[in-house]
């Protein structure tokens, strides 16, 4: 497993490409650890490149009506990366937020500008 840190939008990318390759792989194996250790590694980075001040207006929903009001793409596209069309409903349409406050990671796979994320 040759995993560095992400310190470049360039890091960034391959490690997202790694992730995307790495999806699903069952926990305890070699690839599920890495996969684990790059998730990690590609929030922290994104936490610092592209820091979200989270006040009591922010809902991480809007970020995905962003996307998909503004940006064009689709509920079958967000269903597609979450793995489930009823979470996908659940989450575009509905008007509260998560427990975390906070866009998943995955929204690194989903071509949205960073200051959409912030928005």
């Amino acid at each position: 497993m040759d995993i560095r840190p992400i310190r470049t939008d360039q890091d960034h990318r391959a490690a997202l490409a790694a992730i995307e390759a790495c999806w699903g792989a069952p926990d305890g194996t070699e690839e599920g650890d890495k996969l684990d250790v790059l998730l990690a590694l590609v929030e922290i980075y994104e936490a610092k490149r592209w820091p979200i001040e989270i006040d009591g207006t922010f809902d991480p929903i809007d970020v995905l009506r962003y996307a998909i009001d503004e940006l064009g793409h689709t509920q079958a596209e967000l269903a597609e990366l979450l793995d489930s069309r009823s979470r996908a409903s659940g989450r575009a349409m509905a008007r509260r937020s998560d427990a975390s406050k906070r866009p998943s990671t995955a929204m690194g796979w989903w071509p949205c500008p960073p200051e959409s994320r912030s928005a």
